[in-house]
């Protein structure tokens, strides 16, 4: 029998999933209606677009994988859809209607995780031949995916307004002055024109 104060796999799989939810979420904070919605690099990446997504594919792998449906359409998925519909938020979209919709897919996904094991059997018919998976995997897949778009989102709030940091305002970074930062900056520069 496990120490009731240890955590299960399970619980340290759900509790880094949901560190990487609030990470994200995290980059929204204290920006403009605009700047959530600015495309700042070539492929039109952006912070709610971000936040849209990542809803978007968790409600799925959480959910229809395991044959239990996100109970809310997203019609951005459905066929014939705008490609990239998932990357962006429309006008009529609202930034809380985003969270919020996270938020539910949370909900949702949570309770999947606490109604089946580590070793459930789910499908996951956009995978082919690889589509047959257990919630671990799906868990360890969806904390990398989510992980990785924090960290877009974390390099486009950086571009916004240079606020940086894991969770909170420069939390796990140096407390340096633009100078410092910028002389930084202009060292790695110099190293890298020796390879140009």
């Amino acid at each position: 029998m496990s120490d009731p104060g240890t955590p299960t796999p399970k619980d340290t799989l759900q509790r880094y999933l949901q560190r990487g939810r609030e990470a994200l979420l995290t980059k929204l904070d204290g920006v403009s209606e605009y700047d959530a919605r600015r495309p700042l690099v070539p492929t039109g990446t952006n912070l709610l677009g971000i936040v849209k997504h990542v809803a978007s594919v968790e409600s799925g792998y959480l959910g229809e994988v395991f044959g239990r449906p996100f109970p809310e359409p997203l019609p951005w998925f459905e066929e014939g859809a705008e490609p990239n519909a998932d990357m962006w938020a429309t006008a009529e979209e609202s930034r809380d209607g985003i969270i919020e919709l996270y938020r539910r897919v949370w909900a949702h996904s949570d309770a999947t995780i606490a109604a089946l094991g580590l070793d459930a059997r789910g499908s996951v018919p956009w995978w082919g031949d690889r589509g047959s998976v257990t919630l671990h995997q799906i868990l360890v897949h969806l904390i990398d995916e989510t992980a990785r778009h924090a960290g877009h989102a974390d390099i486009i709030r950086e571009l916004i307004d240079g606020v940086v940091g894991l969770r909170d305002v420069g939390d796990n970074l140096p407390e340096e002055n633009a100078a410092w930062w910028a002389s930084y900056r202009e060292r790695l520069q110099e190293t890298a024109e020796r390879f140009r």
